[in-house]
């Protein structure tokens, strides 16, 4: 080797081990990120035996990585339905304090015994009326609170859309980038990291599933197999909807001009954060609020007053201490009514508050002398209290869409309808605990094949010193000789 091509090839080396240097840098400095991926150099030699940095490597698994998507997206998903089910729970409160609605049942049904025991008191009917107004408050209370969960499940829904439209901007930006850098061969690794940063984010909201293609150009799309990217970010559109009562449907989510959320929806999604909440805000809650309105109308039908005087038929029943919008008639069928549970109220003829009379709770007569159970007014009359604990703990036909026993007594469906709600409370938990261990450990593992290691870059850089240092000795060695030869000339 002459000494020219000598001094070429310590000189090339030196440079390649100042871009190795500045890489095993870079790396040190990524490697508290999740989404930097280890970048290496790689060299490659020239015929004249000179080195060179071809190009830069990145650290890639594409199964982990599709894997920790799916993870990312079920894990958020199961978490934004437990975080729903939480927000319902309110209405089941400390089961030791009976709030509930069943236990509010439970102390109406226990003051109403009271009361029949000493039909003549008049404080044992006051808080029969008491513990009737609470039941009928509780029911009031839990709509709003379930109507409340679907009104933050939709405003999560919203802000899901916002992000998932931002980070389709910024993925299209970035990918734009390392399309045309792959066409012209320059390195694209750090845009590839922050391209696989947003991907991640998009699949905490949605589902998604990717492609790539040529000068690594990517597509995306929902896990239903709608387009959120393809060559352009696409559209996801959805129209909020501020206030909630049982008979508003809540608006789908479009993308792409698709409905991926909703009871319609042609191509719906099956994960992600906007998942959860829609299936809160659609399903479960909706389930809820449907056996709320049953246990509504089962009350209303079992403290309802028939006419004493005539043919049933003649005078049909009436809403007695329960009431509600469409009272004086009693609710039709076996079919929840939308909002019963809302509506349902103390009848205005039993409280006194309200210009009625207490006794009525004794001897009925809410609707007229002709539903009147004790005519002679008699102080120790109890057959009108004892038929409704009768009637409270019969069995009755509930809709069997509800989700809890369609035929059993008011107070079992009542607490079928906690145990329900609890039970779902339990099933969230363990998936969302399950599917978030499932996500640590998949994004460890894709750390641990793509992720830096401080330790191996250490040695690299002591191994690039040592390098530098035999490049720069050689070139010590070529300067010396040429020095002797200038001198021996």
């Amino acid at each position: 080797m002459s000494l020219s091509l000598a001094l070429n090839s310590a000189q090339s080396s030196l440079a390649t081990t100042a871009q190795q240097t500045a890489l095993t840098a870079r790396n040190i400095t990524g490697a508290n990120d999740p989404f930097y991926a280890k970048k290496t150099a790689n060299v490659a030699t020239s015929g004249l035996g000179t080195s060179f940095v071809a190009s830069i490597g990145r650290a890639q698994d594409q199964a982990l990585y599709t894997r920790m998507l799916e993870a990312t997206a079920d894990a958020a998903a199961k978490s934004a339905h437990l975080d729903g089910l939480n927000r319902l729970a309110a209405t089941i409160g400390d089961p030791e304090n009976d709030w509930s609605v069943a236990g509010a049942l439970g102390a109406f049904q226990n003051a109403l015994q009271m009361h029949a025991d000493g039909p003549s008191d008049p404080i044992l009917a006051s808080q029969a009326l008491g513990r009737a107004a609470d039941l009928a408050d509780r029911l009031n209370t839990a709509a709003q609170t379930v109507q409340g969960a679907r009104a933050t499940a939709d405003a999560e829904m919203a802000a899901s859309v916002d992000h998932i439209n931002d980070l389709l901007a910024r993925f299209e930006t970035a990918n734009r980038a390392i399309v045309v850098g792959t066409a012209a061969g320059t390195d694209v690794s750090d845009h590839l990291d922050t391209r696989a940063k947003i991907v991640a984010d998009l699949s905490r909201e949605i589902g998604v599933t990717t492609i790539t293609r040529r000068d690594n150009d990517m597509a995306i799309y929902t896990d239903s197999g709608v387009t959120l990217f393809e060559k352009t970010a696409r559209a996801v559109t959805f129209q909020r909807t501020f206030a909630y009562d049982a008979s508003i449907q809540g608006q789908a989510v479009f993308a792409d001009g698709v409905a991926i959320t909703g009871p319609g929806a042609t191509m719906a999604i099956k994960s992600g954060s906007l998942f959860g909440n829609a299936l809160l805000r659609d399903e479960t809650a909706g389930a809820y609020q449907k056996q709320l309105d049953e246990i509504a109308r089962g009350l209303i039908l079992a403290t309802a007053e028939t006419d004493q005087l005539n043919d049933p038929a003649i005078l049909p029943g009436q809403a007695g201490l329960f009431t509600w919008g469409g009272g004086p008639a009693l609710p039709a069928g076996t079919v929840a009514i939308a909002n019963l549970a809302a509506q349902v109220r103390i009848n205005p003829a039993a409280d006194p508050a309200q210009g009625g009379d207490l006794t009525t709770i004794r001897d009925g007569g809410m609707n007229g002398a002709a539903y009147d159970y004790n005519p002679a007014n008699a102080a120790s009359f109890s057959g009108r209290l004892q038929g409704l604990l009768v009637t409270l703990d019969a069995q009755q036909p509930f809709d069997a869409t509800a989700g809890v026993n369609p035929s059993t007594t008011l107070g079992r469906f009542a607490a079928g309808s906690v145990g329900w709600l609890e039970a779902a409370r339990k099933q969230a938990d363990k998936e969302a605990a399950y599917q978030t261990t499932f996500l640590e450990r998949t994004s460890e593992s894709l750390s641990n094949e793509t992720g830096v290691n401080l330790d191996e870059e250490l040695a690299m850089m002591l191994e690039l010193e040592r390098s530098y240092g035999a490049s720069a000795r050689i070139i010590g060695a070529v300067d010396a000789m040429l020095a002797s030869l200038l001198e021996a000339v």
